[in-house]
């Protein structure tokens, strides 16, 4: 483990903080006009996913935590639970599916994605940052009204909305953001 300063921290760090793993949520430089500069955080707790909102001066010495990433197989969900495979090991673990909030539908059979390990257990998990999906529903592409920087709502085949270019049309495959679930480009 590393020990940083409190000014150091950054979204996404995995701390170990009041005895327990927390990762960074939200970071906020404050510099009060008297008083020394400090580091405003929002953290999650990777085990109960609880929240803490925690005041750190540059000075505090906090401890952060490098996890292990390795990529792991989707298999499926039982009763809200995901279920990983290591691709070279054949081990199977399991993690909640609450870890991905509203990106789970963008979970697919057998996606590839990155499960985070401390000690060998598994607290955390990323997609990757852009899936391919369906358009299943959308309006009719209308001719010459590609000049105008405008959107239309679109259905894909997960379930999820998101507003795409009027060019795009029904049946098209779309490349998505998983961390913005917004439009990218076509497929």
């Amino acid at each position: 483990m590393v020990k940083i300063n409190g000014n150091e921290i950054r979204i996404g760090n995995v701390l170990e903080h009041n005895g327990g793993l927390w990762v960074a949520v939200k970071t906020d430089h404050v510099k009060p006009g008297k008083g020394g500069a400090f580091a405003q955080v929002e953290m999650r707790n990777l085990r109960n996913g609880s929240k803490l909102n925690e005041r750190f001066r540059s000075a505090d010495k906090v401890e952060k935590v490098r996890l292990e990433q390795k990529d792991q197989q989707f298999l499926y969900e039982t009763d809200g639970m995901l279920t990983f495979m290591d691709t070279e090991t054949y081990e199977q673990i399991e993690l909640p599916a609450e870890l991905l909030g509203e990106r789970r539908p963008f979970l697919q059979d057998g996606m590839i994605a990155v499960v985070e390990f401390h000690e060998a257990e598994a607290l955390n998990m990323q997609l990757p940052q852009k899936v391919t999906c369906k358009i299943v529903e959308t309006e009719p592409v209308v001719k010459g009204q590609t000049a105008a920087n405008s959107f239309k709502p679109a259905i894909l085949d997960n379930g999820v909305r998101v507003m795409v270019p009027p060019f795009v049309g029904q049946d098209e495959d779309i490349i998505v953001s998983t961390e913005t679930m917004e439009y990218v480009e076509r497929a």
